[in-house]
This record gives C-alpha cells, sequence and structure tokens, in this order.
C-alpha cells in the first residue's frame, strides 16, 4: 500500500543516512559518497505523491565528501556546485557565497572573483530580508578580492616607481580596484557586527589616499557603537591607528582601558 511504502521508504533513508554520517565520521569518503549516490537515486525512484527536492543536507554532506574524497578535481565539485545552485534557489547566494570560499582555498581567485560577480547580478522573484543580508556578504567579499588586487597593484608600483607608461596603466588599475573595494568595504562595516578584516582593509585602503579624518571616524563608530558586539580587536585597531598618527599617550591608554 501507499502507506506501507513511504513508511519503509523514510525507514530506508534514515538507515542510509545513518551509514553515511559513520562512513563521514571515521573519514571513509569513498564509503560515503557511495552510500550518498544511493541515497539520492533513491530519492528519484521514489514514486509516492510526495516531492522530495535536493535539500540542504544533500549540498552539505556532498561538498564535505567532494572535499576529502581522494579522487576528487575541482571539476566534479564545480559541476555538484552548479547542480545545487540549479535546484536550491532559496540556497542560491549561500552556495555562491561558499563555492568561492572553495575556490579561494585552492588558489583559484580569478574565478572565486567570478563566480562572486555572476552572483551579485543574480535575481529571483522579489528579493528577502534573509537574501539582503546574503547578497551584502557577496559584495563585501568581492570587495576584499578587489583589495587584494589593489593591494598588488600597489606594491607593483612600490617595488618599480613611476617610470614609464606601464607604471601609468598600473596605477590607473590600481584606482579602479580601490573604487570597486571601497564602495563594498564601506557598505558592509555600516551593519551591526563583527567585521575584523573588513575593517582593517578598508582603512588601509582611507591611509594610503590621507584620508586620515574618515579612517578614523570609521575606527571609532567600530569600536564604540553601541549596535555592535562587544570587540576588544576594534579597540586595538582603534589604538594602533592613534599610534601610528601619533596622538597622545592619554589617548592611547584610554582606548586601552576599554
Amino acid at each position: 500500500s501507499s502507506s506501507e511504502h513511504k513508511l519503509s521508504f523514510r525507514k530506508s533513508k534514515e538507515v542510509c543516512l545513518s551509514y553515511i554520517q559513520d562512513a563521514m565520521l571515521q573519514k571513509q569518503w569513498k564509503r560515503a559518497a557511495e552510500f550518498l549516490t544511493f541515497y539520492i537515486e533513491s530519492l528519484e525512484k521514489d514514486f509516492s505523491t510526495q516531492y522530495v527536492g535536493p535539500s540542504e543536507m544533500i549540498w552539505r554532506i556532498g561538498t564535505e565528501i567532494l572535499c576529502h574524497h581522494s579522487h576528487s578535481s575541482m571539476k566534479e565539485f564545480s559541476s555538484f556546485i552548479e547542480q545545487m545552485k540549479a535546484f536550491g534557489v532559496k540556497r542560491y547566494l549561500k552556495i555562491c557565497l561558499e563555492h568561492a570560499f572553495h575556490l579561494l582555498c585552492n588558489g583559484l581567485i580569478d574565478e572565486a572573483y567570478q563566480n562572486l560577480s555572476l552572483a551579485e547580478s543574480w535575481r529571483y522573484g522579489e528579493q528577502t530580508a534573509i537574501q539582503d543580508k546574503e547578497m551584502k556578504l557577496i559584495q563585501a567579499y568581492r570587495g576584499l578580492l578587489d583589495y587584494y588586487s589593489w593591494s598588488k597593484q600597489k606594491n607593483i608600483l612600490l617595488e618599480h616607481g613611476h617610470d614609464g607608461f606601464e607604471d601609468l596603466s598600473v596605477e590607473q588599475e590600481m584606482h579602479s580596484c580601490f573604487r570597486k573595494a571601497a564602495l563594498n568595504l564601506k557598505e558592509i562595516i555600516k551593519i551591526p557586527g563583527v567585521w575584523d578584516l573588513f575593517v582593517k582593509c578598508y582603512v588601509d585602503l582611507l591611509e594610503f589616499y590621507g584620508d586620515h579624518n574618515e579612517a578614523r571616524q570609521v575606527l571609532n563608530e567600530y569600536a564604540y557603537n553601541s549596535k555592535f558586539p562587544a570587540n576588544p580587536n576594534a579597540h586595538v585597531y582603534l589604538y594602533q591607528f592613534l599610534k601610528r598618527h601619533g596622538d597622545s599617550k592619554k589617548s592611547l591608554i584610554s582606548v586601552l582601558k576599554v
């Protein structure tokens, strides 16, 4: 009967998931991959009336297995992720962000940047509050990669100096990266939260171009705005900034006392 089939199917799924969990805990990635394949195939062959789409669980488990499986490649990982993006509209931005992290961990910076840029242009229906937050994270990490590019161009310029047309093109590229990075980093650090890396990068940009007042304002806001979580690092960054710019010992100590 239909009810017996549903009960049997549910029990089979639970058993299969427990096998996957056991294999993953023992770091038996090949075995875990085989059970996950069976699990997905069983979902596809389920003839009950209830539709079971690819859940977040499949995305999470599959990602973990592919990250550790000895025979998996970046091509296979990206193929799996693209499938998860296609099926999981509500999770699309989150998957894009984690895909970018994986690319970065494997040194594929340009691919990660392209991935974030595509995600930023993605739209589906009316944007929810959760999607809005995820989109801001996408933009923030793209800003971080723009900062990385700016830093590389800056180091080239400082190393070789101003000696010709080639340096002019490097400087133009550097300023372009600065504008894109500053725009996105400035937006993310307005949201209450812990944004240490983003704040440090944004302040570095401002200081390089001599905008010390804006940098001081950003660090004061990050350290003293009551809407932000208590964060000792925020006061350390402010202290380091004040020390670099020769503030009095009294003001330095007052920052550290907090």
